[in-house]
């Protein structure tokens, strides 16, 4: 390892573990772990080679054979050099594979700051138990911000925490970039959408010194923010509009959770309502809509409707879909709002992580009448009592009748038929009577909302729900191996156990309703103590602003994930956002405000320098909605309504059994399909083509960041897709009706609209050349096939 590499490496790991929480532990629990796991073979009180053991800190400070501290700060540290060797007959371990660039620099830098031995109440020759020491569990520090007004260059707290980690690696920050780079980045950022030439040239020329925080403002108030967020929210919940699996038939009532993440977005919900409401909204918000919208997100994922609506759950087969349906609804809740694995551990304790087999059934407890199904409900209070009254007045009605119909097949005398049978038939006759006023009545009112989501499901066939007794939760039992033919125990309702100063089980009545479980789960989650809720979020935000996230594994925050590379930052930005009550907005403005976020990505800045310090930005690609809405803009022909139904970009075949859904056979001139990407009708089993080579999220699976790919099929399906061919064609009727003669003036205008800067003089020449020689269509299906239209500076 060379020694530039090995310093920044150095200087990474010391910003790892700077934060309070870490200092203390985290650093000495990995170095330990390293000795244990690589090194204590050879060296420890059995086998101490070369008369060295590394198995306490008074070993390693004594040393081996050898003269000299291993603890020696020296540059001739035995311990060091060994590891770092490249000499095949030196290097340490001898066996197995070499020590990695960051397993070495964790050594150095743990030698380097005193060589603290972790504890946990064992004296300090014990190896520790290190997996409740991992950072993610402890509460969320209380982080000194580092000095910044007094620096040219940071604008907020946040730029702060970033200059200490650059300085410590010898590393300095990039310059700004230019305002018209800036704005178009912010728009793609912030609302998904280009910003007009007219509104980058008043950007441009505009003097003003808050002109920057102005356009923030503006954007964060648009409604395009929650159009744009809400997609990548969905990505992580595995939202779609069908069930996946053999049949794939589509759930019509989905849209209206995708319209409540929107709506929720735009109005900057405080983020533990957020929480709360889409994990036991019916019972914490009852009445609401958004309380009933909102558990659109547990019943988000994919369900198996052979297994549940075909296959009884007598069989092994139903009993395994419904184990899994559960497995989906934990996992969802837990890895989204807290950032772990906790799945894992349904066949046995977690190999890595704190969390056992008893805690993973706990949650499945919590969902143990919880189903998938199309629930109606009235926004109007008023109309929904009447409902109430009226449904419980037919249900009076119909067991009068049923009480009727029992009584009338008595067995009785030939003295008592005719007077009896006269009076029954009579009472009949009015208890139908009412029967049907009730039922005019119902039909009378307004028709009631419907959305998929989680409920009781009462349907018919097998089906009837996986809670016994109408919605009673079931006991869970633990099982053996995850198998569903070996239950053990009856599970405890609760979470996880590794979190201090939060419950691990939660204490209900006897007689508790199935709401009350997920109440119990959605104020365990959305605590104030919480610290990986808090931390989870902040995280998923930056991710999504600085492409990549202080975590890089933003759906696992366990022991095998990413450390943060800024863990100040990652608890400071927790905290400030939790006890500013949780505003995503102001989150946003935080970040995009900083100089951190408005660094230079362009071809003069240094990028040798690590990225992971966030010394410069990076140039991201657009991701697949963005490109396609993007498309529609520049060529004029985008719909900006919002809310409602999806729009469907395909046909379907057979849609009685498995429907078929082919893309190739719609319509790319369809307007109804020239609305934004976040309102297409989104099918599990087959993917949209164009935007799948564009790396679209998978809808079957959660996806907390998306592949960047660039391959030749990209540029193959932005160039001959239908949707290119037809939007190309809008694009250049555009041009034409804005300057319907010269072609100079049509190729500026088409270049402003789709870079979102001036070309040069040099570019228009060439260009109106190509459209001499080709056409206008041709040359707008090429300015929308290049990188600049596809990436973000």
């Amino acid at each position: 390892m060379n020694s530039a590499k090995l310093v920044l490496f150095t200087a990474v790991v010391l910003a790892i573990v700077s934060s309070p929480v870490a200092a203390g532990d985290e650093l000495a629990r990995r170095a330990v772990a390293i000795l244990r796991d690589r090194c204590i073979s050879c060296h420890d009180e059995s086998k101490s080679e070369s008369g060295l053991r590394l198995d306490s800190r008074d070993h390693l400070q004594a040393g081996g054979d050898r003269e000299g501290s291993l603890l020696s700060l020296e540059s001739d540290n035995e311990l060091i050099r060994r590891i770092s060797s490249r000499d095949s007959d030196e290097w340490m371990p001898s066996e197995g594979e070499r020590l990695s660039d960051l397993q070495i620099a964790t050594l150095q830098a743990w030698i380097a700051g005193g060589a603290a031995w972790p504890t946990v109440n064992q004296s300090e020759t014990d190896w520790p138990d290190d997996r409740e020491l991992h950072w993610a569990w402890q509460p969320i520090g209380a982080s000194e911000v580092p000095s910044w007004k007094d620096n040219g260059w940071a604008k907020n707290e946040i730029d702060g925490f970033v200059l200490k980690g650059l300085r410590a690696a010898g590393l300095k920050p990039s310059p700004q970039a230019s305002p018209a780079v800036l704005i178009r980045r912010l728009y793609f950022d912030l609302i998904g959408l280009p910003p007009s030439p007219e509104e980058v040239a008043a950007f441009v020329e505009d003097s003003d010194l808050t002109s920057y925080e102005k356009l923030v403002d503006r954007l964060l108030a648009s409604p395009r923010l929650g159009e744009r967020w809400a997609r990548h929210w969905l990505d992580v919940a595995h939202y779609a509009d069908t069930h996946g699996y053999d049949k794939d038939q589509p759930r019509p009532h989905a849209w209206p959770y995708r319209d409540y993440v929107i709506r929720a977005f735009n109005e900057d919900k405080p983020y533990d309502q957020f929480v709360r409401e889409q994990i036991a909204g019916d019972a914490l918000f009852p009445g609401t809509r958004d309380g009933i919208e909102a558990m659109g997100f547990v019943a988000a994922g994919p369900w198996d409707l052979i297994g549940h609506a075909e296959v009884p759950e007598s069989k092994i087969d139903g009993k395994i879909a419904r184990h899994l349906d559960r497995d989906d609804m934990l996992s969802t809740v837990i890895g989204t709002f807290c950032s772990v694995t906790i799945h894992c551990a349904q066949c046995h304790d977690h190999k890595f992580d704190p969390f056992s087999q008893a805690d993973y059934f706990a949650l499945q407890s919590v969902f143990a009448a919880v189903d998938r199904a199309d629930r109606s409900f009235f926004l109007d209070p008023h109309i929904a009592q009447q409902h109430r009254d009226l449904s419980g007045r037919k249900q009076l009605a119909e067991q009068e009748i049923a009480d009727l119909v029992a009584e009338w097949a008595l067995p009785r005398s030939d003295a008592d038929v005719d007077g009896l049978d006269d009076g029954l038939s009579s009472r009949l006759d009015r208890a139908i009577g009412w029967l049907n006023e009730v039922e005019l009545a119902i039909k009378s009112l307004p028709p009631p909302e419907i959305v998929y989501c989680a409920t009781v499901h009462t349907g018919g066939g097998n089906f009837v729900g996986t809670g016994a007794t109408g919605g009673t939760p079931r006991p869970i039992h633990v099982l053996a191996r995850g198998n569903v033919q070996q239950p053990g125990i009856v599970a405890e309702i609760g979470s996880l156990s590794v979190l201090k100063g939060l419950p691990g089980r939660f204490v209900l009545p006897e007689n508790h309703r199935e709401q009350d479980r997920r109440v119990a789960l959605a104020n365990w989650v959305s605590s104030e103590a919480n610290p990986l809720t808090w931390r989870s979020i902040v995280n998923r935000i930056w991710q999504y602003h600085l492409g990549r996230g202080i975590v890089d594994t933003a759906n696992d925050f366990g022991r095998m994930s990413s450390m943060p590379t800024h863990p100040e930052l990652l608890d400071w930005l927790a905290a400030d956002f939790r006890d500013h009550g949780g505003s995503l907005k102001r989150l946003h403005k935080q970040i995009v405000m900083s100089a951190t976020y408005r660094q230079s990505s362009s071809a003069d800045t240094d990028h040798s320098q690590d990225d992971r310090l966030y010394s410069s930005q990076d140039r991201r690609k657009l991701d697949a909605e963005a490109i396609r809405d993007a498309v529609l803009s520049v060529s004029g022909k985008l719909n900006l309504q919002m809310g409602g139904p999806g729009f469907q970009d395909f046909v379907v075949l057979h849609p009685e059994h498995s429907p078929h859904y082919r893309y190739d056979l719609a319509d790319a001139n369809n307007p109804a399909t020239f609305r934004r990407s976040i309102y297409r009708f989104i099918v599990r089993s087959q993917t949209q083509p164009f935007l799948t080579s564009l790396d679209c999220a998978d809808p079957s699976i959660r996806v907390a960041k998306r592949n960047e790919s660039v391959s030749p099929l990209q540029a193959l399906s932005l160039l001959n897709n239908g949707f290119m061919i037809a939007q190309s064609e809008h694009f250049a009727s555009r041009l034409r009706t804005e300057f319907p003669v010269a072609v100079d003036r049509q190729v500026r205008r088409a270049v402003q609209l789709a870079f979102a800067r001036e070309p040069s003089n040099d570019e228009v020449s060439l260009l109106t050349k190509f459209v001499e020689s080709n056409s206008l269509e041709s040359l707008c299906r090429t300015l929308l096939n290049s990188n600049e239209f596809a990436f973000v500076d």
